[in-house]
C-alpha cells in the first residue's frame, strides 16, 4: 500500500457512494465520463474532512468579515521550536499536505497548512485580491499564533506566494522552500487586464470533468485512483449552488504571478530551496535552474520520478529533502 495519505480516508464524511469507486479497472484508469454517484461539493468544503483539525482566523478586509482556514499540527517528535508554514497551489487546498505534515511533526517541527483566502475552507469574498493581500494574511496568522519566525514553503502558485512572503517579510522567514513553483520564466511584457468572469451561466459538466481530469493526469507520472479525488472535488464545486461565485473569485486572483521573478528573486537573501518533480512539463529542470541562479543563496533539487505534485507522488523524498535543507542551515 502506498505510504502517502489516502485521500479517501480523509473524505470519510462524504457519502459512501462518492467514495466506493467500484470496478478493478477504475483503480488505475479513470472513466471517460464522471461517475453518476458524484454529487455536489460546497465551495467552502464543509463536508470534506481534513487530516488535522481546522482552525480559523477571523479578519475584516475591505469592510467584509472573512475567515481564513488553517491546520496547525504540533510536533509529535522531540520539539525543536521551529515552525513550517505550507501553502497550496491554485487548484488545491491545504488538505493535500497531510503526509508532509506528518513527516515534519515526527521530526519535531510544528506544521501549519493554510487554505488561502478564496480557496479550500476559507471564505470566498468578492474583494480586490493581490499577492500582498495573501502574504498579509499569512503574517496575520503567525502573529495571531505568537510565532516570530517560520520556514515558508509552498507548492505551485503557493511557491510563488511563499517567495513573495520571503521578500516582503524577510525578518519573519528563516528559509524559503518552493515546490514546483509556477511562472518562473514569465515576462511582464504584453500582459493585459481581463475583466473577472463568473463563467458560463450553465456549466458544461462533461467539459468540466474532462478538463480537470486532463489537468490532473498531466501533473502525475504514476496515476492511481487516489488522484481522482481532486477531480471529484472540483467537479463537485460545479454542482454546488455557489459555483459562479467561486469561479469569479478565482478569476479575480488571476494576477498573482504578474511580477516576474527576475525583479525580486535576487533580493531574497535567506537560504532558498527550489525542489520539484523533474517531469513537470518541457524543460522544467532547466527553467528551475535559471530561477535558482537568481537567488543569492539558492539550491535546486529535482526528483526524477515525479511530476508537478511530488508531495503526493513521492512525499517521503520531498519531506526528507526539506528536512535536510532546514536542518543543515541551523
Amino acid at each position: 500500500m502506498s505510504n502517502k495519505l489516502n485521500l479517501f480516508k480523509h473524505l470519510a464524511a462524504v457519502s459512501a457512494l462518492s467514495l466506493v469507486l467500484g470496478a478493478e479497472a477504475f483503480a488505475q484508469e479513470p472513466p471517460s465520463t464522471p461517475p453518476a454517484e458524484w454529487g455536489a461539493v460546497s465551495i467552502n468544503m464543509e463536508e470534506i474532512q481534513y487530516p488535522y483539525p481546522v482552525n480559523f482566523l477571523h479578519r475584516n478586509l475591505y469592510g467584509q468579515d472573512v475567515r481564513i482556514a488553517y491546520m496547525d499540527a504540533a510536533p509529535t517528535g522531540p520539539a525543536n521550536g521551529r515552525t513550517v508554514v505550507l501553502l497550496h497551489g491554485s487548484s488545491y487546498y491545504g488538505l493535500y499536505w497531510g503526509e508532509v505534515m506528518k513527516s515534519l511533526t515526527d521530526a519535531g517541527y510544528r506544521a501549519i497548512a493554510i487554505d488561502r483566502l478564496g480557496w479550500g475552507k476559507s471564505s470566498k469574498p468578492i474583494l480586490p485580491y493581490d499577492v500582498n493581500l495573501h502574504t498579509s494574511n499569512i503574517n496575520a496568522i503567525i502573529e495571531h499564533l505568537g510565532i516570530d519566525e517560520i520556514v515558508i514553503a509552498g507548492h505551485s502558485l503557493g511557491g510563488r506566494i511563499a517567495s513573495h512572503f520571503a521578500h516582503s517579510y524577510p525578518d519573519k522567514a528563516t528559509h524559503l522552500i518552493m515546490v514546483n513553483p509556477i511562472a518562473l520564466n514569465d515576462s511582464d511584457r504584453g500582459r493585459q487586464w481581463n475583466e473577472p468572469s463568473s463563467g458560463d451561466p450553465v456549466p458544461d459538466m462533461q467539459a468540466i470533468y474532462a478538463a480537470n481530469l486532463r489537468q490532473e493526469q498531466n501533473r502525475i507520472v504514476n496515476w492511481t485512483s487516489d488522484n481522482l479525488e481532486h477531480v471529484r472535488i472540483r467537479y463537485g464545486y460545479a454542482l454546488s449552488g455557489e459555483y459562479h461565485r467561486l469561479t469569479l473569485v478565482r478569476s479575480m486572483n488571476s494576477g498573482l504571478t504578474s511580477q516576474p521573478v527576475d525583479t525580486y528573486f535576487p533580493k531574497i537573501t535567506m537560504p532558498a530551496l527550489l525542489i520539484g518533480g523533474a517531469q513537470d512539463g518541457p524543460n522544467y529542470p532547466e527553467t528551475s535552474q535559471r530561477a535558482v541562479d537568481l537567488l543569492p543563496n539558492g539550491e535546486l533539487f529535482m526528483i526524477p520520478e515525479a511530476g508537478h505534485n511530488p508531495h503526493e507522488e513521492t512525499p517521503d523524498v520531498l519531506a526528507r529533502e526539506m528536512l535536510r535543507f532546514m536542518n543543515s542551515e541551523t
